[in-house]
């Protein structure tokens, strides 16, 4: 990423407009423009062009035809406009993206969509994810300095902050989950802010953390800890269990994958609590041996009783092991299918609550081999790389701590591949982060001009 970290220190007692005014005071109308778009790509993956849904209206659940058009035609014309603004500087970085590993992955995808139960639903689905992942990858690359990327990544975390705050304050039946929702009045109280369930809202909120801890660790230490702070608050509102644990969990596990010099010692620190976690989730259900150790653990594993979504999964995984149902289409009208017998939750289930689980079922094994290939074990081998080579020490953290989050994210939740899911969104950045630091060094600061 052409891309860098600067010193923020002179952001203390001064305007976020005279910081915003210096920052970009170096910078042509064309890197300007890199920047703007980069802000605008954060912002409509974090706000969305719909956001603060209200969920006690009973057509919340419908998709509107107009507003999903509007939806692809942004973020297609955003990912066109943000490929064309780096081909002509950052080609080398966008050819090093073209590796066997991911055209595999891009080719088993499209013979996955032929296949497809749904092959429309598939392959207009996976439009949108091709526009928001290619949105996402080259990201890092469009600001010219990693100062500036700072900025943008701190402003747009800014900007969503005060409109979910606002929303709480401001308009609580649109930011916080009522007893008068449609789905789940059990949320009652719980913040979502300007997203449409609070679990997303936990998720993201775990993120700004890690986005203003970055931030402090680079010299803004006024905007580093304001993000920190807000995100963390707002994020115990939001009664999200699972971010809310893995939040100060994963912070402590990247740190001592920080500090651990050893490539393979990374790998068990990272994938041994990773694994045992799907396990005693997931395999609870599978092996009986694990179900009784479960059962012996102070909390609940399966997360009030998802155990019965994963056996429908595992079954559904059975029936199509190779090939899979077809992508992002199995779950969209469960409950016809024979394996649905006798779960009646399961089959009213959005998704798997799994992510690993939820390819198997849909894009098949193979399908998941290949996603753990390139997002699960390329981005730690890109860290020691990054880190071997003394790439942006603090901004490599901030990529490996978001990635690891998404990782154990992924074992409760599903989100890997999924359209413009703002996790999906920043695991997608992480991970491609990761990929330049270990090939590329960062621009620290803009040249002076002449």
């Amino acid at each position: 990423m052409d891309r860098s970290a600067a010193n923020m220190t002179d952001v203390e007692a001064r305007s976020f407009g005279h910081i915003l005014r210096d920052r970009l005071a170096g910078l042509d109308a064309v890197q300007v423009a890199r920047c703007l778009v980069a802000v605008g790509a954060l912002l409509l993956v974090l706000v969305t062009l719909d956001p603060f849904p209200d969920l006690r209206n009973p057509d919340v659940t419908m998709i509107v035809g107009g507003r999903m058009a509007l939806t692809y035609i942004a973020w297609g014309l955003l990912a066109a406009v943000a490929i064309l603004c780096v081909a002509a500087t950052d080609a080398l970085a966008l050819k090093s993206l073209v590796t066997p590993l991911h055209l595999c992955l891009l080719g088993w995808l499209v013979i996955n969509i032929v296949f497809s139960e749904s092959r429309g639903v598939s392959m207009q689905r996976f439009v949108l994810t091709v526009s928001v992942t290619s949105l996402a990858i080259v990201l890092p690359l469009l600001p010219p300095t990693r100062r500036s990327f700072n900025l943008c990544l701190g402003g747009a975390a800014l900007v969503l902050l005060a409109l979910c705050y606002l929303g709480v304050f401001l308009a609580p039946q649109y930011a916080v989950h009522t007893a008068l929702d449609v789905t789940e009045p059990q949320l009652a109280g719980d913040w979502r802010g300007s997203f449409g369930h609070k679990n997303i809202a936990s998720a993201v909120m775990t993120i700004l953390v890690y986005v203003g801890i970055y931030l402090s660790a680079v010299g803004s230490f006024v905007m580093g800890p304001v993000i920190a702070v807000l995100a963390g608050t707002f994020l115990i509102f939001t009664g999200g269990k699972t971010s809310s644990v893995l939040c100060l969990a994963i912070y402590v596990l990247a740190s001592l994958v920080y500090v651990t010099p050893s490539l393979w010692l990374k790998r068990l620190i990272c994938f041994v609590p990773l694994i045992a976690m799907n396990l005693l989730t997931v395999g609870s259900v599978v092996s009986p041996v694990l179900a009784a150790m479960t059962r012996l653990l102070p909390l609940d594993p399966t997360f009030t009783g998802r155990s019965a979504i994963w056996d429908f999964a595992l079954a559904a995984v059975a029936e199509k092991p190779i090939i899979g149902h077809g992508y992002s289409a199995f779950w969209d009208d469960v409950s016809a299918r024979a394996t649905a017998e006798g779960a009646e939750w399961a089959t009213s289930a959005a998704h798997s609550h799994n992510s690993y689980l939820d390819l198997a079922v849909t894009i098949g094994l193979p399908g998941l081999l290949l996603v753990i290939l390139i997002f699960v074990l390329a981005p730690l081998r890109n860290f020691q790389t990054a880190q071997a080579h003394s790439r942006s020490g603090a901004l490599a953290k901030l990529f490996l701590t978001v990635w690891l989050f998404g990782l154990y994210y992924g074992a409760t939740e599903t989100f890997l591949l999924e359209r413009q899911n703002p996790i999906w969104f920043m695991f997608a950045l992480a991970v491609a982060g990761l990929h330049f630091l270990a090939r590329f060094q960062c621009i620290e600061q803009t040249e002076p001009r002449a």
